[in-house]
Parts: structure tokens; sequence; C-alpha cells
């Protein structure tokens, strides 16, 4: 699969029922309700892709496996990176094999999350142990301009990753979690719509 750019911003989400009632009025449509995903950062032991600004994960969607990698993040008013990700049949056994090539889990993120469109471009709204938050993805402009219809100021984009967003809440809360996952945060999912 060839690799594409991707271009994003993230933002808290402090009233989910009210993000959606705005998607709907600026024309966007759900295209996948909350499902529940489990991410698996790998590395080597000392940690080289992620020095060099590299991330390797499996992700479980629902049923779907896919593998991704991202290149070095470009980081301004956006966030953008060289994607490739393809689709696994079986992401435990690819697990598997890059344990026997020397790399290992580094991080495991959980959400639920539910995706919109307006045929531009996907906002995704993500229930994530740590809050809610969603995130803008497509052309610049265009995420901009999303932003903007759905009351999003630019002071309120966050480009950090799920990683870096998990270790600023663990120094803000002293929470002793090792990962992004519910049972380690201790915390259940909120009931929504």
């Amino acid at each position: 699969m060839a690799a594409s750019k991707e271009v994003e911003i993230k933002f808290v989400v402090h009233d989910l029922l009210d993000l959606q009632r705005r998607l709907r009025e600026s024309g966007f449509r759900l295209i996948t309700p909350p499902t529940p995903e489990i991410n698996t950062l790998y590395d080597t032991a000392d940690q080289t892709l992620r020095k060099h600004g590299d991330l390797l994960r499996i992700r479980k969607y629902g049923a779907q496996w896919t593998m991704t990698h991202k290149g070095k993040a470009s980081i301004g008013r956006h966030k953008s990176r060289i994607e490739t990700e393809i689709e696994l049949d079986d992401g435990k056994k690819l697990a598997v094999i890059l344990e026997a090539l020397g790399f290992r889990p580094s991080f495991r993120y959980e959400k639920f999350r539910s995706e919109w469109t307006d045929g531009k471009g996907h906002v995704v709204l993500d229930e994530t142990p740590i809050g809610n938050i969603s995130e803008i993805e497509g052309k610049p402009r265009w995420i901009d301009a999303t932003a903007k219809q759905l009351g999003i100021p630019p002071d309120q984009y966050i480009t950090q990753s799920y990683a870096e967003m998990f270790f600023d809440w663990k120094l803000r809360t002293r929470s002793q979690a090792k990962e992004m996952t519910f049972l380690a945060v201790k915390k259940r999912r909120p009931k929504i719509g």
C-alpha cells in the first residue's frame, strides 16, 4: 500500500452529545458508531523508533486488524506525517513475529471511536480512559474551517500523540497507570447517546 500524508489536530471534548449535535448540524454523517479500539506501539529495547520520531503500531478496531508505520511528524498549527497502513488477518501473529525480531510492546492505549464524515475529511470522537478527545483529519484549510464551524478555536488545537497526552495526564493526576487502558486507569467507559 502506498504511503499517504496524514494531517490532523486533536481537541478535548467537554460534551460528546453537544459535539455530535454540532456535527449533524454541520452536515456530517456518522459512518462508524462507537467501536472498541486497542492499540499497541512497538519499539526496540533502546527506543530506536521513538528517538527517530517513528511509530510502529498494531491496532484492533472492532474485528479489523491493521499495522501502521508513521514517520517523523512535522508540527505546526497542524500535525502532519507520512503514514503507511496495511490491513491484517491476524494482529496477534504479527505481534509474535515482531517480538521474534526484537521489537517489544512499548505502549498500549485504548478507546471507543466513532467516525464522522462530510465527504471531504473525517472527524473522530474518542472516548478514552483520560477523557473524551476528537480528531479532525483532512486538508489543512478544511481542518481549520471544520474546527471553526464546530466552535473550536486554534488555541485549543492539540498536536500531541496519545502517548504524549497520557504522560502529561499522569503528571497532572499523579496516576500510577503504566498504559492508557480503562483497566489501568480504573475508569469505566461513559454511557453516551
